[in-house]
This record gives structure tokens, C-alpha cells and sequence, in this order.
């Protein structure tokens, strides 16, 4: 049975036909434009597509570069979509008539004020129902080859699948969501702006989405200017952590690989689940191999910061307890009865307290929000955005 109803059905219909006679009644379609520059960190190439321009794309790539070398290449970027594409999906990103019931918008769960996560350990979808694991934060999701906390995506499109039709998270069906689209002239008109053809599609959809979250880019940390070869951006303590963190014994920087803080495998780490779940079988799930039990892939640790609660269930409140648990000797938090196939970097390193202190102060370096995009005061839907209550400084209007 599909969560959504007849009444709520109804509900939604007339929300629908008040929200387009809001919008009509306030600023006709036409009077909507896309923006027709990059994002901050692009430019536009010669066929008006917007690449990332980044200090790291000169580096040569991770290989021979040893240990969590400073100076080393990005992964592959995904980008060259048109800035109307990227404004477009902005506007979707934070407009809750893609959710059945109008009540949430994928900023929901991943708010720019909170490192694109919510600061929830569970997640919470349509009608109040808390989802199976935490939202990831989206900071450089562009330069990410696999997604979900499972790794069972292989692209942002694929990805947000999930979320838009799962009866627990935002509930739409795509025809529903088609229509809901269709039914506002200004949607009409802003993706004939950014696709040059209509009807509007699931694709069309999908590529917006996917363009603006890939815009989301957070390079230029204190980190990276220590990286660059400033070294006066760390502080003495965050150097010390930045040196554990690289170092042979504690083995960070294996599996969270900078620039990205990322080796985008899948790890099993016997992380403990909250008081009163059972164990989330992680990888096992789409991949269907018993050695991935209970494995999940390893997070960027960009903006980290921003993010609490960590790990896929927002079992760890800080950054501390967080590093405290790899520390704490192999296997200690597996369930009785479970025998997991643990992955070879979770040992006993051993660290010390003020190990684990620097280890902290260095993770704060790698926060970055200086390209954070703008979160629209008002959406095409007529609806309110999620998350407009953040200042702006600029409009998405003529």
C-alpha cells in the first residue's frame, strides 16, 4: 500500500492549485530566469558549460604520492553542466512540492547550515517517520564515484531515486512528481530555459538535481592552503594531528585519502549501532557478498565538523568519541553472534589522549564554506522553501 492516501491525495492537489495561483497571482512565469553564471569555483569553457577550476586539478594523481600525500590530484570531477542547469536544480533542491505531501524538500535532510546533513543520527521523512540511517553531508559530492551509505548508487541520479520515491523519506511517485511539475507554469518555463526542449522529463529532473549538488564544492580550507604551501594556515596542534593523522600507526589517511578524505571504498568497521537497533547490514544489501556485512563506504571528511552526529546511524555526538572508537581494539563493539570481516586498517593503534585531541583539532581545519550556495527566498511552486529563513544576498528574480 502506497503511504499516500486519497484525503492526502486531495490535500495535495489543492496545495498544488494554490501554490500556482500564488505564483501567478505574484510574478508571472516568465518573469522567473535562471542564472547564466557558474557557481562559485567554475567557469565557463567554450561551450558554455561551467568546469571546476581548482589548484588541485594541476597535481599529478594519488599514485606513488606515498601516505595521504598534500599535494596530489582530484578524482575524476563530475561537471560540465550549463549554470541554467545548476540554478534549476537549486531551486528543486529546496522546494518541498517534490514530496508527496508538500511538507519537505531534499534540503530537509541535507541543510546548508548544518554541512548539507540534518544533525540528526536517523533521518526523518514525510508524516514524522525516522528512516534507517543518517543523511551524509553532500559538500563535494561531485568528485564522489559511489553513493548512499551502502555504496548501492553509481551515480547522483541513481542516487536520488532513494529518496524521492521511498514511502519513508519523501514519498513522490514519478508520474506524481511529473505532474506537480508540469502543473506550474513557471517550472515550465525555467526548464525549457535550462533543457531547450520539453515536456519536462524524470531526466530532466534527475540532471538538474544532480548538476546543482555536484556545484558543491569545499576546497579551500586552511587545509588546503597548508597543502598549497602555506603553512601558517595550521596551528601548531593541528599540525601534530595532521602528522598522527598521516602517520603509520594510527592510518587515517589510507582510507580518508586527501584531497578528497576519501578512498570511496567500502569499509567494515564494526561501528556499534544504537541502544535498542539491530545490526544494519550495510554493503551485504546491494552488493550481495556476506564479506561486505555490516560495511559501509568511507565518508569525505570535508566539513566534517558540521555534521554531527557521525557514523551511518549517528551512533558517535562528537568528533572525539568518533576517533576514540578506532582506538579502542579491534572488533570491540561487535555484536555477539556476528562474525565480521573487519577491515585490516581497524587494529589497536593505541593512540594517546592528546593523539586523539590533535587528531580533533586538525579535522576542524577541513572545514570550508566559502562557495555555500544561496538558498532561495522564494521557489517556482509558490510554496516556502525549506530553509529560507537563511539570509540572502541576492534574488533568483529579474
Amino acid at each position: 500500500m502506497r503511504l499516500l492516501t486519497l484525503p492526502h491525495a486531495l490535500l495535495m492537489a489543492l496545495v498544488l492549485a494554490m501554490a500556482v495561483m500564488a505564483t501567478d497571482s505574484r510574478a508571472g512565469s516568465s518573469q522567473w530566469r535562471l542564472s547564466s553564471y557558474c557557481p562559485a569555483g567554475f567557469a565557463l569553457d567554450e561551450d558554455k558549460r561551467c568546469r571546476l577550476r581548482s589548484l588541485y586539478r594541476s597535481y599529478s594523481s594519488l599514485q606513488n604520492a606515498g601516505v595521504g600525500g598534500l599535494q596530489t590530484g582530484l578524482p575524476p570531477v563530475r561537471d560540465g553542466f550549463t549554470a541554467q542547469q545548476i540554478d534549476l536544480g537549486r531551486l528543486l533542491f529546496f522546494d518541498p512540492l517534490l514530496s508527496a505531501d508538500g511538507s519537505i524538500a531534499c534540503a530537509s535532510c541535507h541543510n546548508p547550515e548544518l554541512g548539507f546533513a540534518d544533525g540528526r543520527g536517523r533521518s526523518v521523512g514525510i508524516g514524522g517517520q525516522q528512516v534507517k540511517r543518517s543523511a551524509p553531508g553532500l559538500w563535494n559530492v561531485g568528485l564522489q564515484q559511489r553513493f548512499k551509505w551502502d555504496g548501492g548508487a553509481a551515480s547522483l541520479e541513481q542516487q536520488m531515486l532513494g529518496p524521492l520515491y521511498a514511502e519513508d523519506e519523501m514519498g513522490n511517485e514519478p508520474a506524481q512528481l511529473l505532474a506537480s511539475l508540469r502543473g506550474v507554469p513557471a517550472y515550465v518555463h525555467l526548464f525549457e530555459q535550462a533543457f531547450a526542449e520539453g515536456p519536462i522529463s524524470l531526466e530532466q529532473i534527475y540532471t538538474a538535481i544532480a548538476a546543482f549538488e555536484a556545484s558543491l564544492i569545499s576546497l579551500n580550507s586552511r587545509y588546503d592552503l597548508y597543502a598549497h604551501g602555506f603553512h601558517e594556515a595550521l596551528t601548531e596542534p593541528e599540525i601534530e594531528g595532521l602528522n598522527v593523522f598521516r602517520s603509520f600507526v594510527a592510518r587515517c589517511a589510507e582510507c580518508h585519502t586527501p584531497p578528497l578524505f576519501s578512498n570511496q571504498q567500502i569499509a567494515v568497521l564494526g561501528t556499534p549501532e544504537p541502544a535498542g537497533l539491530t545490526l544494519d547490514i550495510g554493503a551485504e544489501g546491494p552488493s550481495g557478498d556476506p564479506s561486505q556485512r555490516a560495511g559501509f563506504k568511507v565518508p569525505s571528511l570535508r566539513n566534517i565538523a558540521l555534521t554531527a552526529p557521525y557514523m551511518h546511524s549517528g551512533r558517535f555526538d562528537s568528533l572525539r568519541e568518533t576517533v576514540e572508537f578506532y582506538t579502542l581494539g579491534r572488533g570491540h563493539a561487535v555484536p555477539e553472534g556476528e562474525t565480521l570481516n573487519l577491515h585490516w586498517h581497524i587494529w589497536e593503534p593505541k593512540l594517546t589522549d592528546a593523539e586523539l585531541d590533535r587528531l580533533v583539532d586538525f579535522l576542524h581545519s577541513l572545514t570550508d564554506e566559502s562557495y555555500k550556495p544561496q538558498v532561495p527566498r522564494a521557489v517556482p511552486s509558490g510554496m516556502t522553501p525549506v530553509n529560507n529563513k537563511f539570509e540572502l544576498v541576492q534574488e533568483n528574480r529579474e
